[in-house]
């Protein structure tokens, strides 16, 4: 069974009515090897799930865990290293980070908040978690923080007093199209944290057996991205080169909120494509989205290199935009 991610670990505990702390990295400086946001759970029989750095220093906050978990009280850890004794505690050339240190339960982060922002995530809403640094307020918070959201970036609040924790919906790539470029990018796209989904009405290309890693729709496009639901956390790439099933998903795509809209083809098939969008009534802007021809322009020969170039492209629009 896979892991747990750590706010659903804490829940779980919890509800087995063991106490749990949580730590949570607010601020690096050097060579951090997590970012800020990054989370350890801790629960009272010394049990952790999730990661704040890459060594040593996840022993250290567990010792502070235990001792929070019988006093009761919210802390700020900071764990400095020099070049020299880097490697021995993780940060591999040297650096600092702080970390929030927060029981769950009455002086801590409230149970109830837990239980929200569980199920926040559950359910693919993007939700703020504000903590003051003293331990004094807490709250979640769904509008506002427009740049954190858009740049996945949690901080601490220009103030210095108060941590925002961003919990986005975890990503996901929807493919239209279970071709061979399609088998590379699951699983590479699945690496690098992306829920894969792949879309194909052909049962012999959009096989359980061709994607064992990801989930496998046998509909036609236009239903199946109804099904799944497009938000901004998606990516949607179309690798059919067949209008019938590529067109119907574009025009879902482009009225959804979709970070990335790639389709495969040359320039003259994505001329053609642009063609009858604008045709269907599609304006210059929005057609303007759909990267065609699809991924970075890096040369790519072959399947697993085009599958290199769509996933960069895909990285670079949702964290440069």
């Amino acid at each position: 069974m896979a892991a747990q991610t750590p706010p659903e670990q804490a829940l779980e505990w919890i509800e087995a009515g063991r106490r749990v702390a949580v730590a949570t990295v607010i601020e690096t400086w050097g060579s951090a090897p997590r970012r800020v946001g990054a989370q350890l759970v801790v629960s009272d029989e010394g049990e952790m799930e999730g990661s704040v750095s890459g060594g040593c220093v996840e022993g250290a906050v567990v010792i502070e865990a235990l001792e929070a978990l019988e006093d009761g009280g919210t802390r700020v850890l900071e764990y400095g290293v020099s070049d020299g004794d880097a490697f021995a505690v993780g940060l591999a050339c040297g650096g600092n980070i702080r970390i929030l240190l927060e029981p769950v339960g009455e002086t801590g982060m409230p149970e109830s908040m837990l239980r929200d922002l569980v199920a926040a995530r559950a359910a693919r809403q993007p939700v703020a978690y504000e903590a003051a640094l003293d331990g004094s307020a807490r709250r979640l918070v769904d509008p506002g923080h427009e740049d954190r959201f858009r740049m996945d970036r949690s901080g601490v609040s220009e103030d210095g007093k108060t941590f925002v924790a961003i919990h986005n919906p975890p990503l996901r790539l929807v493919i239209v199209g279970g071709v061979h470029i399609a088998q590379h990018l699951v699983g590479m796209a699945r690496t690098t944290g992306f829920d894969p989904v792949v879309v194909d009405p052909r049962e012999a290309f959009g096989a359980a057996a061709r994607f064992p890693d990801a989930r496998v729709i046998n509909d036609w496009p236009d239903a199946a991205l109804e099904e799944i639901g497009l938000d901004a956390r998606c990516a949607v790439v179309l690798l059919t080169h067949d209008p019938k099933l590529d067109d119907p998903a574009i025009h879902l795509a482009l009225r959804s909120r979709a970070f990335y809209i790639g389709a495969l083809g040359s320039k003259r098939t994505h001329g053609a494509r642009v063609a009858r969008l604008a045709e269907a009534g599609f304006p210059e802007a929005e057609i303007g989205r759909i990267h065609g021809p699809v991924g970075l322009d890096i040369g790519a020969a072959g399947p697993a290199e085009i599958a290199v170039s769509i996933l960069a492209e895909m990285i670079q629009t949702l964290r440069q935009p």
